[in-house]
């Protein structure tokens, strides 16, 4: 069903989310982690998705965190699954970040987002649903710091690829779900973000005297 307002699983998700990240803070800030959940949401309901696809959205992070834990399908069951639904649990697993792959190789950072451009591709259409409104949220915080602070580089510098590499993945992510023919209107607002985060690696104009 389409969602419409307030939904008490939704709302449950949430609190979830809130109390599993409640030391977490966002690189480089202050603020909880447990608002991106949230506001991935409020992406998703703006798109008027459904409700399993909202509360994978809210839950992708809490899932990676349980991954980077090595919990086993049976311990997401319980976890998660038992609360949320199948359907959730499935869609959330679609868009998180692996630490191994599925023979169990720890995969290098560099591998794990290769995999994961991988997996997103053959995903199906709610995963990509999920994936866009992350990034969206993601990259839009990083234009907000930069016009907040005097000193950009100390933005990039929370990433491990720094300013280039974070603004080429943006674009690796768009043109993967592009090239995929998913092409719904959540990709409009996405190619604004990532033209957007470009703007900050062109060089500025100079001005020669003759």
């Amino acid at each position: 069903m389409t969602v419409h307002g307030y939904s008490d699983r939704i709302n449950h998700a949430l609190a979830f989310a809130a109390k599993h990240n409640d030391r977490e803070v966002r690189k480089g800030t202050r603020l909880p982690y447990g608002t991106h959940g949230a506001n991935v949401a409020l992406i998703l309901t703006r798109y008027g998705r459904d409700e399993d696809t909202i509360v994978a959205g809210v839950l992708q992070d809490v899932v990676e965190d349980c991954l980077r834990d090595r919990y086993t399908r049976e311990m997401l069951d319980q976890r998660i699954g038992d609360k949320f639904g199948a359907t959730a649990l499935d869609a959330a697993l679609s868009v998180a970040v692996r630490m191994m792959d599925d023979d169990g190789v720890e995969l290098s950072h560099e591998e794990r987002k290769d995999d994961f451009l991988n997996r997103i591709g053959h995903a199906p259409a709610h995963a990509k649903w999920i994936c866009a409104a992350d990034a969206i949220h993601t990259a839009s915080t990083i234009l907000a710091d930069i016009k907040r602070t005097i000193d950009p580089d100390s933005v990039w510098g929370r990433f491990q690829w720094g300013k280039s590499g974070t603004i080429r993945w943006y674009r690796r992510l768009f043109e993967r779900l592009h090239d995929q023919g998913f092409s719904t209107p959540i990709m409009e607002e996405f190619a604004h973000v990532v033209a957007a985060l470009e703007r900050h690696e062109q060089p500025h104009a100079s001005t020669t005297r003759i």
